[in-house]
């Protein structure tokens, strides 16, 4: 009897043992856990903070936004060239210009067609002409756009294909 009642209390003490040692080893992962938890979050408001700065960047940042399609512009009869077609693309700043562009393409085109169209075929061949149309371009634009009351700006017109006919 006196060997099983030290089993017995062998059993209760090993099972006891067993209980500390999970409760320890629980108890050291919730330490860690929380550790980690709290190194962590610094970190990450950290780089929330970079991330917001980063974002407010890339909001600014300069895209481009190219017309879907070329502007064709047909010159009276008895002009040097007959038609001139022009890919643009703009340089802004920022997504909202680009999206407040998208919107208005057709208010754009119209604008820009009525431009082109009153140039002298003679002065496109030129590069001061072709400079002189850009100008014109880029404050119709920039009028248009604060008409629209659009935060952001063009900052530049860029003829991604001239071709006059």
């Amino acid at each position: 009897m006196s060997e099983q009642a030290q089993e017995g209390g062998g059993g209760k003490l090993a099972t006891k043992k067993l209980i500390i040692l999970i409760a320890a080893g629980v108890l050291l992962l919730a330490v860690g856990g929380a550790g980690t938890f709290f190194l962590m979050k610094g970190k990450m408001a950290e780089s929330g903070e970079q991330s917001h700065e980063e974002a407010k960047k890339h909001e600014n940042a300069s895209l481009y936004f190219d017309m879907a399609k070329p502007l064709v512009v047909d010159f009276p009869a008895g002009s040097s060239m007959e038609l001139v077609q022009l890919a643009v693309t703009f340089l802004v700043e920022g997504q909202e210009t680009v999206d407040v562009l998208k919107k208005n393409e057709p208010i754009l085109r119209n604008n820009l067609l009525m431009i082109i169209s009153a140039q002298n075929p003679d002065k496109l061949n030129t590069t001061e002409g072709k400079e002189q149309l850009r100008s014109a371009m880029l404050a119709d634009v920039a009028a248009t756009l604060k008409k629209l009351k659009a935060h952001g700006e063009v900052t530049e017109v860029l003829f991604t294909s001239f071709i006059m006919q």
